[in-house]
């Protein structure tokens, strides 16, 4: 079993930033940006966990949830990631959205 720690830190500080951030940041795009890694996290996650199905797109639940859905979208990969690559990679693209965000 993998250690998922660094992934499930990097996803709730990220979730904390933006739960912190004013309206003004989440409208100016913080809260894009956290939706479309909560989709690319997702995404990962159903892949792993359905081979060859198409996955499903994490609707869009406002600004003020974009936080939840990258909690729950991190979490769900970390249930499935099998390598420590894999969860430097994830670490690496929630850092990354992160910044972009600007949170």
């Amino acid at each position: 079993m993998v250690d998922t720690t660094p992934l499930t830190r990097a996803v709730e500080h990220f979730a904390d930033r933006l739960r912190a951030a004013p309206q003004s940041r989440l409208q100016r795009g913080a809260a894009a940006e956290a939706l479309e890694l909560a989709r690319e996290l997702a995404r990962w996650s159903q892949r792993v966990e359905s081979p060859g199905a198409e996955p499903r797109e994490m609707p869009d639940a406002g600004m003020f949830a974009a936080a939840d859905q990258v909690t729950v979208a991190g979490h769900d990969l970390a249930v499935v990631v099998t390598s420590r690559a894999e969860v430097a990679e994830a670490v690496r693209l929630v850092e990354e959205a992160q910044v972009r965000a600007g949170v």
